[in-house]
């Protein structure tokens, strides 16, 4: 047979009551010229309300500045770590960058050496001329245009009109492809005639790099545009 435990229980202790009308009564003896003589809760609640006052003030007036120029400067941190991260990522490949700079020259200066000078550029539409006659083909029209200035060099655009067989305007291009300076086919149109022949018209076109005086009279010219 098992007998429950008897669980004896204590009374909790009342908790005090507060009277608000002597906590009213002493608010209103407080006598603003003798602080020393207020009652206590007065007195805690004055200086509660002062230190809020404090708080809010120096928050307005200190802090809230403060916080503002405390993010600007982490996000200005931030900003400087990825300027030194970039700026050190370029100077462990500044080698890599200085290799690629200079291959980029080496073909500049083999592509510039393909384009003839003033001098040469007669000795270049010959050579396009006797191309097309070395492969039996007919110049019905052979024009030089007008100079196109660029850069650092000029464009002379040639019209041309030529007469022969197809597979002799497939050799005539192959040869113009292998000439040690540029020339390029552009805008080709091919007709049959009535005889059965074809006629080929087109634009070719060769290039020359400027001489120091002409790219001296393009930067002057560009910088008086600029204005």
């Amino acid at each position: 047979m098992k007998i429950s435990p008897v669980v004896s229980l204590k009374k909790l202790p009342a908790l005090p009551k507060i009277d608000f009308q002597s906590i009213l009564d002493e608010f209103r003896g407080m006598n603003p010229n003798d602080p020393g003589a207020w009652a206590l809760v007065p007195r805690i609640t004055v200086l509660t309300g002062l230190f809020a006052a404090f708080l809010a003030a120096g928050w307005w007036f200190v802090w809230n500045d403060q916080l503002l120029e405390l993010d600007a400067k982490r996000a200005e941190e931030l900003t400087l770590k990825e300027q030194f991260i970039n700026k050190k990522r370029q100077a462990i490949n500044l080698e890599l960058y200085t290799q690629q700079l200079s291959e980029i020259d080496r073909s500049f200066g083999v592509l510039l050496k393909q384009l003839p000078s003033k001098s040469e550029i007669e000795a270049l539409l010959v050579e396009v001329n006797q191309a097309g006659l070395g492969r039996g083909l007919q110049f019905e029209l052979f024009r030089p245009g007008q100079e196109v200035l660029k850069d650092f060099y000029a464009e002379l655009p040639i019209t041309v009109k030529i007469n022969g067989t197809y597979h002799d305007f497939g050799a005539f291009a192959a040869d113009i492809a292998k000439l040690p300076r540029i020339v390029t086919l552009n805008n080709i149109a091919i007709a049959s005639g009535k005889d059965g022949s074809l006629s080929l018209d087109a634009t070719t076109k060769t290039f020359r790099y400027l001489d120091s005086e002409e790219l001296a009279r393009q930067k002057k010219a560009a910088k008086g545009g600029a204005k």
